[in-house]
C-alpha cells in the first residue's frame, strides 16, 4: 500500500524551474528521503503534496486521497524548511493555536498538548514564549505543531538543520518512533548521514527531474565487499580455491609476519551479508587464523554524489 503515489507531477513558473514529470511510489509505513542539490525542485514537491502550490500538470494522491482534497489536510502534518511563528505566544498558546486550525476538539488538544511536549523535549519549556527560544527549539515547537494531529503522513522539510547534535538525535528516535507505530515519514534534508540512518527508501531528484527512487540499501548491496584480515599462511593454499563458490578475491595484501606465519589482508566482493558465516567457516575450516571481517558497503552519500554528477544508472548497478 502506497502513502504517496504521483504521476508525471509537474510544476513550472512561466515554463521554467519547480520539477517536471514526477512518478513517485512511496510505501506506507516507511521513512522516506528526497534527496537532491541546492535548486533541485524539492520543496516545490514537498509543496505540492501538502497542497500549498497548485500542479501544472500531473496527478497525485496522498493517503489514497487527490491532493486536492481538503479533508486529507487532517491527517497530514508538515514542519517547513523555513519557519516562523508568533514571538508573543508561548509554545502551549501556539499548540493550541494549531490545534483549533486542525479542527480538533478542545478535549483533544488539551490531551495532545503535553503528549507532543514531550515528545519534542519541550516539556519544561511550555509556558515561556516562543521569542525567548532558540532557533533549535523553535524548531521543535513546529515539529510538535505538526505532530498534533497524530498524522498518518508526516512531512518534513529540513527538520535538523537548527538542531544541535542531542536535538538531532531526539528528532531521529522520534521519528523511528513514529514509523513503529505505522506512520509515514516524507523527509527532505541535505544531511546525508541522518537520511542514512534512518532511511531504506529514497528519491534523488536534480533540476527538477526524478533520477532514482527505491531502497538504496539494496542497491548498494549489489557491490557488498568484505575486508578479511587472516595469518597462518600456508603457500600449499589457493585463497580462491579455500572462497569458491562464496566469493571472489579482488585484492590481497601482506602486512607483514604474526606469530602464526604471514597476516594478510584480503577484499573479496560476495552477493550479500549472508555469505558472511559461510566465508569465515571456509577460512576457518582451510586452517587460516581470523583475525578480522569487516563489511564494506557504498555509502548514500557515494550512491547520491554518483546520481547528481550523471553516473548514476539504477539499472546497471
Amino acid at each position: 500500500m502506497l502513502a504517496i503515489e504521483t504521476s508525471n507531477l509537474t510544476k513550472t513558473y512561466q515554463g521554467m524551474g519547480g520539477c517536471r514529470d514526477i512518478s513517485l511510489a512511496v510505501p506506507t509505513g516507511s521513512i522516506f528521503g528526497l534527496l537532491g542539490p541546492n535548486g533541485a525542485g524539492k520543496s516545490t514537491l514537498v509543496k505540492m503534496l501538502v497542497g500549498l502550490l497548485h500542479p501544472t500538470s500531473g496527478e497525485a494522491k496522498v493517503l489514497n486521497r487527490p491532493i486536492q482534497d481538503v479533508l486529507l489536510r487532517k491527517k497530514v502534518g508538515f514542519l517547513p524548511e523555513n519557519f516562523r511563528y508568533h514571538d508573543w505566544l508561548s509554545g502551549e498558546d501556539l499548540l493550541q493555536l494549531h490545534g483549533r486550525l486542525f479542527g480538533l476538539s478542545a478535549g483533544e488538544i488539551s490531551r495532545r498538548i503535553p503528549e507532543v511536549l514531550h515528545m519534542v523535549g519541550l516539556t519544561p519549556h511550555g509556558h515561556k514564549q516562543v521569542g525567548s527560544y532558540s532557533k533549535g527549539m523553535q524548531q521543535r515547537i513546529g515539529l510538535g505543531c505538526a505532530l498534533l494531529p497524530d498524522p498518518d503522513l508526516l512531512f518534513l522539510d529540513e527538520p535538523t538543520s537548527a538542531l544541535d547534535p542531542i536535538g538531532r538525535k531526539v528528532v531521529r528516535d522520534l521519528m523511528v518512533s513514529l514509523q513503529e507505530r505505522g506512520k509515514t515519514i516524507f523527509l527532505n534534508s541535505h544531511l546525508l548521514s541522518e537520511l542514512e540512518t534512518v532511511c531504506d527508501h529514497i528519491a534523488i531528484i536534480r533540476e527538477g527531474t526524478l533520477l532514482y527512487q527505491g531502497n538504496w540499501r539494496q542497491l548498494t548491496a549489489r557491490d557488498f565487499r568484505l575486508k578479511v584480515v587472516i595469518g597462518g599462511h600456508k603457500p600449499e593454499l589457493n585463497i580462491d580455491n579455500v572462497i569458491a563458490d562464496t566469493a571472489q578475491l579482488i585484492s590481497k595484501k601482506d602486512l607483514g609476519r604474526c606469530e602464526t606465519g604471514k597476516r594478510q589482508e584480503l577484499l573479496i566482493a560476495c552477493a550479500g551479508e549472508q555469505y558472511i558465516p559461510l566465508t569465515v567457516r571456509k577460512l576457518t575450516e582451510a586452517g587460516f587464523d581470523l583475525y578480522e571481517i569487516t563489511p564494506i558497503t557504498d555509502s548514500l552519500e557515494k550512491l547520491f554524489l554518483q546520481y547528481v554528477s550523471g553516473n548514476g544508472d539504477a539499472e546497471g548497478r
